[in-house]
């Protein structure tokens, strides 16, 4: 049964580069796509085993660059990072092994993929992660971050104003939010109606007391911001 109110998920859309698996995974979400608000798109992702195969296709890498990603945000190494949204930690892991001095914080708001995101960092001996039961509402990042990375988490959050509003107060001086989200033509990702267009995600950041930092176009199915307080 979906959840009401403002929600936040991992990589929570349906995106492969198979027909196959594209009809799968939309079909899947597309169950628990009612009585959402309006540029919201809410689902439940709380069986890691059943989204694991999908969120860490190793295909992905090629549309989704994570390498590239984490290299252009140009991160300390000793930063701290809060992947928001995690689900089964597919730029978590990667951001732990490129930084292995940096704190990446997994943050989550479903159970079983805190219990995941612990299990594999423990199994893959990632010791710089740490995870974070979060809310509906709330990261409950337990320090201030350099970084809060949200990948195709945004268009998930209800009440985005009051959401980014409160992270405001979790970064450090000079913290910075990236958000990636896909585009409205992308031919992969959530249905259209339920994407954000980066006009709007511009708009919403502004009001909530950020302003752009950087934008970046080298994600062929995605936009990629990042604000500053």
């Amino acid at each position: 049964m979906q959840r009401p109110g403002p929600a936040v998920r991992g990589f929570h859309s349906a995106v492969r580069l198979t027909p196959t698996l594209v009809l799968l995974a939309v079909a899947a979400l597309a169950g628990g796509a009612c009585a959402q608000a309006p540029a919201t798109h809410q689902h439940q992702f709380g069986d890691a085993a059943r989204w694991t195969p999908i969120f860490d296709d190793p295909r992905r890498d090629a549309w989704q660059k994570p390498h590239e990603v984490i290299d252009t945000l140009a991160l300390k190494s000793n930063a701290v990072v809060a992947d928001i949204g995690a689900g089964t930690g597919y730029f978590t892991v990667r951001l732990a092994r490129m930084l292995p001095k940096a704190t990446v914080y997994a943050a989550d708001i479903e159970p079983d993929m805190v219990k995941h995101l612990g299990e594999r960092a423990k199994r893959e001996r990632l010791a710089n992660v740490r995870v974070v039961q979060s809310s509906l509402d709330d990261a409950r990042l337990p320090e201030p971050v350099d970084l809060a990375l949200l990948v195709d988490v945004y268009h998930h959050i209800d009440d985005r104003r009051a959401y980014f509003g409160k992270l405001k107060s979790r970064l450090k001086p000079g913290g910075r939010v990236a958000i990636i989200d896909f585009t409205l033509d992308a031919e992969i990702g959530p249905p259209p109606r339920a994407r954000v267009a980066p006009e709007r995600v511009k708009a919403e950041l502004t009001a909530a007391g950020y302003r752009l930092a950087e934008e970046y176009s080298f994600l062929d199915n995605q936009y990629f911001l990042v604000f500053a307080p």
